[in-house]
């Protein structure tokens, strides 16, 4: 009975894997670095320093490369072949009798292999590593602000702490502006006692403080505990809305959060009547990851095939890329354009991933022919 793997899969499996993670290392390094760059610019923020920067960036390149991995992929992959092509090894593998789309198998066992450790990274060490670098820069410009894991938002303004468990910036004519929900305030007195415990669905903030709707508020006299309640309250307060946001923006992304909060995340929103569109889009992006780099990858392998002894493979190559990256341009105008006509996510995912293996079914039924 013959192997399963056999010695040719092994080794052009072993060519595209040093020659995708070669790329990938590129890729990533460009990345963090375009990145570090534009962290200069809040170093001195606060106890923000360049070490500080030099850390936030560290933490989140697990998260960078999930996102560079497809462009790595492919181009890692038309590299591999290119080289084997250069040296007459896919000659010498066709003349035994190798097809192309066994050729193709191997080269997509071990882009499968980093896939799937891409899609535990994309759901584990990304997400928490970004996490906490946010919560590492958040709580460095401020010394007034944290970010837990498990709690959310913490911000002070003198006696008074707000937690926040969840939130998101609103945009309409009137412009944008922060929105939390599930907060708490802890007001303390002068001596440390703790006054009053007030509970709002949500705090939205306003020119020179906050509206909380849905107010439960607890108050802790001496003698007594009282409860009051209140549609509407305003808190006036100092606290600085914009550093606010951005911790907020950076607690609640939903491109980096795992599949598990964005569907919590989905159903909350649907619960209280809100627009989870942006979550859906990411939440659904999670699971067609594994089919978008596949496609990406079979459509692009036919241009490194072709007539091997013409001499052009870098022109199939430059071809391949570019015909494979805009596969990312066109999924986008799909997506975006299902964001809009508020059409079914899957549907904006599913399409160009199809496109994308029926054009690469017919290039290479075309060039076997």
């Amino acid at each position: 009975m013959r192997p399963l793997l056999r010695i040719h899969d092994v080794y052009v499996a072993r060519v595209v894997t040093v020659m995708v993670l070669a790329t990938w290392v590129v890729l990533v390094g460009l990345d963090a670095l375009m990145a570090g760059v534009s962290e200069i610019g809040a170093v001195g923020q606060g106890d923000y320093t360049y070490l500080g920067a030099v850390t936030y960036v560290l933490q989140t390149l697990p998260r960078r490369a999930y996102v560079m991995f497809p462009t790595a992929a492919v181009i890692g992959a038309l590299m591999g072949l290119g080289q084997l092509a250069a040296t007459s090894e896919l000659i010498a593998m066709r003349a035994v009798g190798l097809s192309r789309t066994r050729l193709s198998v191997s080269v997509a066992l071990p882009l499968l292999v980093l896939t799937a450790l891409m899609m535990i990274n994309g759901e584990t060490l990304g997400p928490m590593a970004q996490r906490n670098a946010d919560s590492m820069k958040s709580a460095a410009r401020s010394s007034d602000m944290i970010v837990g894991r498990y709690s959310g938002l913490w911000a002070r303004e003198g006696d008074t702490f707000l937690n926040a468990q969840n939130g998101n910036e609103i945009s309409d004519d009137s412009g944008s502006r922060i929105q939390l929900q599930d907060v708490r305030l802890f007001e303390f007195a002068s001596d440390g006692r703790l006054e009053s415990v007030a509970h709002a669905q949500t705090a939205e903030h306003s020119a020179g403080g906050w509206v909380l709707q849905d107010v439960k508020r607890t108050w802790f006299e001496p003698r007594a505990v009282t409860r009051t309640e209140a549609n509407e309250e305003r808190w006036e307060s100092q606290l600085d809305a914009s550093t606010l946001a951005a911790s907020a923006s950076n607690i609640w992304r939903p491109r980096y959060m795992p599949a598990s909060e964005l569907r919590a995340g989905i159903e909350y929103r649907h619960r209280n009547q809100l627009d989870a569109s942006e979550f859906e889009e990411h939440y659904w992006g999670r699971w067609f990851y594994p089919l978008n780099v596949l496609a990406l990858c079979l459509a692009a392998i036919p241009f490194a095939f072709g007539s091997l002894r013409s001499g052009n493979a870098g022109k199939r190559l430059f071809i391949g890329v570019v015909f494979a990256l805009g596969f990312w341009l066109a999924q986008m105008q799909v997506v975006k354009l299902a964001a809009v006509y508020h059409l079914d996510y899957r549907l904006a995912y599913l399409i160009p991933p199809v496109v994308m293996l029926v054009i690469s079914w017919a290039l290479f039924r075309r060039r076997s022919g």
